[in-house]
């Protein structure tokens, strides 16, 4: 039997204590398995940030248990969370997070080069992902010479150059305009064909829905999962 992709058990997420608490999460349990595509869905305040960040070991569960493959979160210290943040999670945000005044394939670069692979080999590797996502002709070209959609391609390249186990991507259309809103997700579609595991955490129903599975949240719990044949 495959080791699945992500196992959450039982999670629940409390900030603060006494009458004062807010429960974010209420005892959620899910398994995502290698090469799906699921869209984790919920309006502000559902618990959909709280789980992506629980999912991105960027933080940790009051209590249950979450593995990524079959590594348990718990059991890591922070320098193993960083490699595994590293080395198994490519992480996509709503505002790129992209270094201006740096070439796109600097910027892909820059996962490889905390993980200490030679410049010649990252160099190559960057220029590979830059291709899979339709920008070989703008690798030299810097963020403010791009558009909103090319900017979210090179950040899905950095995402993807180190060959994570997931892609984790967080409103990844968010910021941007109706055509390019489909062209990520046309993108996001054609790298899961691929293999790889997509994670898109949103709050838009259209963008749930072009998923092959969609999981909802409200007030910290699932309240729907559902799967629509391919």
């Amino acid at each position: 039997m495959s080791v699945p992709v992500v196992k959450v058990e039982g999670v629940t997420k409390v900030y603060g204590a006494g009458d004062t608490a807010v429960h974010a999460l209420r005892g959620i349990s899910l398994k995502i398995e290698q090469g799906e595509f699921v869209a984790i869905m919920g309006a502000s305040g559902s618990g959909k940030s709280t789980l992506m960040n629980i999912l991105g070991c960027l933080d940790a569960p009051t209590d249950g248990n979450y593995w990524i493959r079959n590594l348990n979160a718990a059991e890591l210290d922070e320098e193993q969370l960083s490699v595994v943040r590293s080395q198994l999670i490519g992480f996509v945000f709503q505002s790129f997070n992209l270094i201006p005044k740096t070439s796109a394939t600097r910027n892909v670069e820059l996962p490889l080069a905390y993980q200490g692979v030679s410049r010649s080999d990252r160099r190559a590797r960057a220029l590979a992902a830059l291709e899979s996502v339709g920008l070989a002709d703008r690798a030299e070209h810097q963020p403010h010479e791009l558009s909103g959609g090319q900017q979210q391609r090179v950040a899905i390249a950095r995402a993807l150059v180190t060959n994570p186990a997931m892609l984790l991507a967080d409103e990844p259309t968010g910021a941007l305009d109706t055509a390019s809103t489909a062209e990520i997700l046309a993108l996001l579609h054609e790298i899961n064909r691929k293999g790889s595991t997509v994670i898109v955490i949103t709050h838009e129903e259209e963008v749930a829905r072009s998923a092959r599975r969609m999981i909802r949240l409200r007030d910290g719990a699932v309240v729907e999962d559902v799967t629509w044949a391919a």
